[in-house]
């Protein structure tokens, strides 16, 4: 099955419900799958291999998601925010690709490629072109997404549709939605939580709201204008959501459901938003683009009882990822390749039909038994309750000691005058790596340094202690809230010891 079938059962139940709002942009389930065969059309004639998007998203996600399946070739939305160099790099890496751009970042990429077109010019010429709709094999590449590369260059990662109509069949109902539901997305297209909210909520039947610049003012308005029911949002847009709601309550009566992943986030602000918005229901979606998006969830059921109880491993709960999926299976690993019990720390492992693991010219990294390293260093509770605590190119070698830096910044971000923490390892002559910890402090506080370092020492042990506390206005950060922590490390590197 390829995931041009699930625009195909959409349209079939009912082709004039609304699918897609994207600024002035309606289209219905039957108007998007007519434009995708013509955009299928445009595809096949101009000889692409491959398809290429630079731009917001919106409509134009859905829409060359089915038209590049229709037309068999693979999708890959790119990340506008690059500078034009390094977009140029990426479409240099893709296969005879025809690259559709929107009309800001038309000159950012477009003058190197023989095959291109604005976004605007590639829907007026589905709307007149010869409709195709080809049925790609299972196992061909439907999008193609390079990871962040926030630790090493950016990997090209295949996903077949196979992987990804596995994952939207098993985690979401066929038509399921209500006719009143409507989901707003503002992820951005090029992660893999766009392409997976715009597929299930697709299949789901719900109607789609698209903020393509974020604001939490214009999100909230989106939400009480839209009467949105569902939402999805990276860890620095709940944040600031978050913000705006506490300076300025303002209701939301028809939100019921609002997930939130990307990247970790801290325990202080879930605790927050639960307090603030007690009638929604929160959930943690945590996946990887290598596995076709979430594998692991925290339902706002999970969230209600880890807040209310006084059971200490239960509220644990609610700095977790929840269970796995239907359909996925998860492993903890040591360094030796050994499977750990609950309770033991390690290397996730996970296996399942949306797992691709695999990559342009490197090939799958799956092992013979079809697990894949996730590189996330977890551990599971009793009850296979999912915690993950970073990556583990992240950790710090300290002394010879290998300290995780989530520990530290758990505990950093319990603190009052912690709004955020960045804990990285930089190089020493003595220890080969010492732990240094960057605060951006809660507003309108000035934290002492050592007052900072006594906190981590009174809740861990000593060798936990950062060697050194600075301070920032920010953390800089991927849009989707992952920190840059090579960046840290290479500034921190250049700076003298006693800044």
């Amino acid at each position: 099955m390829s995931i041009s079938l699930l625009l195909e059962m959409a349209a079939s139940s009912d082709q004039d419900r609304t699918a897609v709002v994207s600024d002035e942009l309606r289209f219905t389930t039957g108007e998007l799958s007519a434009l995708a065969d013509g955009g299928a059309g445009v595809i096949a004639a101009s000889g692409a291999r491959s398809v290429a998007y630079v731009g917001t998203g919106g409509a134009m996600l859905p829409l060359l998601l089915f038209a590049a399946a229709r037309a068999g070739v693979p999708l890959t939305p790119l990340n506008y925010r690059l500078s034009g160099d390094r977009l140029r790099e990426l479409i240099d890496r893709l296969p005879d690709p025809l690259l559709i751009s929107d009309d800001e970042y038309r000159n950012a990429a477009g003058a190197s490629v023989r095959r291109a077109l604005g976004s605007g010019e590639f829907v007026t010429a589905a709307r007149a072109s010869e409709p195709l709709s080809l049925s790609p094999d299972p196992e061909d590449i439907a999008v193609v997404l390079f990871t962040s590369g926030t630790t090493s260059r950016p990997k090209a990662v295949e996903l077949t549709h196979n992987n990804l109509v596995s994952y939207i069949t098993g985690t979401v109902e066929f038509a399921g939605a209500q006719p009143e539901d409507v989901a707003l997305i503002c992820v951005p297209p090029y992660h893999i939580a766009g392409v997976g909210a715009a597929l299930s909520n697709l299949y789901a039947g719900r109607k789609m709201v698209y903020l393509r610049s974020f604001t939490p003012e214009e999100w909230i308005r989106l939400v009480n204008t839209e009467a949105v029911t569902t939402a999805t949002v990276v860890p620095t847009m709940l944040d600031r959501i978050v913000g705006a709601l506490s300076a300025t309550p303002t209701p939301l009566p028809t939100l019921r459901n609002l997930a939130y992943g990307g990247s970790k986030v801290a325990l202080p602000l879930v605790r927050k938003a639960l307090d603030l918005l007690p009638e929604v229901g929160f959930v943690n979606a945590y996946g990887l683009t290598e596995t076709s998006s979430t594998i692991a969830v925290l339902t706002p059921d999970d969230h209600r009882a880890a807040r209310a109880s006084t059971d200490e491993d239960v509220r644990k709960r609610l700095g977790s990822v929840g269970q796995a999926v239907p359909g996925i299976e998860v492993q903890i690993r040591s360094e030796q390749g050994a499977v750990l019990p609950a309770g033991q720390p390690g290397e996730l492992y996970v296996r399942g039909p949306q797992v691709s693991g695999k990559y342009t010219g490197i090939g799958s990294v799956l092992d013979a038994e079809g697990w894949f390293p996730t590189k996330d260093l977890a551990v599971l509770d009793a009850e296979g309750y999912l915690f993950v605590h970073g990556r583990s190119d992240d950790t710090i070698i300290r002394g010879g000691e290998n300290i995780a830096p989530a520990e530290l910044e758990d505990v950093f971000v319990e603190h009052p005058d912690v709004h955020e923490v960045a804990v990285v390892g930089v190089e020493d002559a003595e220890w080969g790596q010492i732990i240094v910890a960057v605060v951006v402090p809660t507003a309108g506080t000035t934290p002492d340094p050592e007052a900072l370092r006594t906190h981590i020492r009174n809740n861990l042990r000593g060798s936990r202690t950062p060697d050194r506390v600075v301070f920032r206005d920010h953390l800089p950060t991927t849009p989707t809230g992952k920190v840059l922590r090579r960046e840290l490390v290479a500034e921190l590197t250049l700076e003298p010891a006693d800044q």
